[in-house]
């Protein structure tokens, strides 16, 4: 018979002693963190202050921006606790929570670009009708979509998660991850194994097919239509695209790095892949829209040239 406890604690065993740098870390990640706290909330006041800017596109943007802040305040306060603290240890309820709040975060971020997607080739694809076909209630549809699935799918695994039996309790991490906690189970994981692919082709696969399938038609529209057509196509598409791969690129080397044994690669380039897609991520996105989308450039400088006068 295997012997499990009680698990009522995990160790991060992937922080090092930095000594007196841990001081200069702590004032990066507090940075970072201010600088996206204050990019995102400038863009969603600028979104919901702005009337001009009440469409579809820019609500799903919203979403979006609103996704980065809870992420970020998901992972950063606890990076910063754990960094100037001497004993990297977190208790069994803080760290579910952690998990609950990151696997949300990454499902609603996939989920929103997935649906941006689809926003862009009805505005390419079908432009005289994208008003009909992008109304105000599909619109708030979409985006309880983006959330409420998120939440029940995310809600369903932690119930599978939080009931296992565990073996162990150190976590070759910075961070609480879901994968983490199942290899160190001591007890049946079928069930989760079987939801997870199920969860996997159902809603990632299918979200994977209607990014495919949107950009195909949009490539489509480019090359057989006008010039403006083009111009628009790259003007709305380009920071969209540009996310997604930053997404994209992220979260795959955290699944790579999750699933096979990285210990050849050095201890510093582990932590900084897998913390890449909810640090770089809600950076990336208010940089890129903030200063490609047109309208929102335009209003941004005029708030900025107002301040100044």
């Amino acid at each position: 018979m295997i012997n499990y406890t009680q698990v009522s604690y995990f160790q991060l065993a992937a922080y090092m002693d930095t000594g007196l740098f841990k001081y200069l870390f702590f004032l990066i990640v507090m940075s970072l963190y201010m600088i996206i706290v204050v990019a995102n909330v400038f863009l969603i006041v600028v979104i919901c202050m702005n009337r001009s800017l009440h469409e579809p596109m820019y609500i799903f943007l919203c979403s979006l921006f609103m996704n980065e802040l809870y992420g970020s305040t998901g992972l950063f306060p606890f990076l910063l606790i754990q960094i100037l603290s001497d004993v990297h240890t977190v208790s069994a309820s803080f760290c579910f929570l952690q998990i609950f709040c990151v696997y949300i975060y990454a499902n609603v971020e996939f989920c929103n670009l997935a649906v941006m997607s689809y926003d862009r080739y009805l505005a390419i694809c079908y432009p005289l009708q994208y008003n009909t076909l992008m109304t105000s209630n599909k619109v708030m549809i979409l985006t309880a979509f983006i959330w409420l699935s998120s939440l029940l799918g995310i809600s369903v695994m932690m119930s599978l998660s939080v009931p296992l039996q565990l073996c162990g309790n150190i976590i070759n991490k910075v961070y609480c991850d879901n994968y983490s906690i199942v290899k160190l189970s001591c007890s049946d994981t079928t069930v989760i194994n079987i939801y997870g692919i199920i969860y996997m082709f159902t809603i990632i696969f299918s979200l994977i097919v209607l990014i495919l399938y949107t950009y195909i038609k949009i490539l489509k529209v480019c090359f057989s239509g006008s010039k403006q057509t083009r111009q628009k196509a790259v003007s709305t598409c380009t920071p969209h695209l540009a996310s997604l791969l930053n997404f994209s690129f992220g979260s795959f080397f955290e699944i790579m790095q999750s699933r096979f044994n990285m210990s050849n690669l050095p201890m510093m380039l582990r932590i900084f892949l897998s913390l890449y897609f909810l640090t770089c991520q809600p950076l990336f996105n208010p940089v890129m829209y903030g200063l490609n989308l047109t309208k929102i450039r335009i209003i941004c400088k005029s708030l900025t040239l107002g301040k100044r006068k």
